[in-house]
């Protein structure tokens, strides 16, 4: 499995991109293998407010829905409408085109609160 080092992750299993003005947001390799065959993915609205901890959306697999844990707080800037008719993108390139939703964050977002790519393996 691959956890990129130059993002961020929760331990409810997303990972956060910091490496532009807006954050993208995605499930992590090890998430997408536990979940299996990814078949559909419920975004939030754009504009919406993201509070950290909060459900933002749902993912469905073949055998189970998982909700999605906004790992940041921020605005809901876009989502990647690609998925809704490749959903299972997620599972081929869960840190590339698997990305979930890209948000404006404030000061105020947690991101101290997030882990290392090391410290994610640790928690595993």
């Amino acid at each position: 499995m691959k956890f990129p080092e130059q993002l961020l992750y929760s331990t409810d299993h997303e990972w956060v991109d910091f490496s532009s003005e807006s954050v993208k947001i995605g499930i992590t390799d090890f998430a997408q293998d536990q979940l299996g065959d990814i078949v559909f993915v419920e975004f939030p609205e754009v504009g919406q407010e993201l509070t950290q901890g909060d459900p933002f959306g749902e993912i469905e697999a073949v055998k189970t829905v998982s909700d999605l844990i906004a790992p940041v707080s921020g605005i809901v800037l876009s989502v990647n409408e690609f998925l809704e008719d490749a959903p299972d993108q997620i599972n081929q390139d869960p840190y590339g085109q698997g990305w979930l939703i890209e948000i404006k964050i404030d000061d105020s977002s947690g991101k101290e609160e997030l882990l290392s790519a090391e410290a994610y393996q640790e928690n595993l």
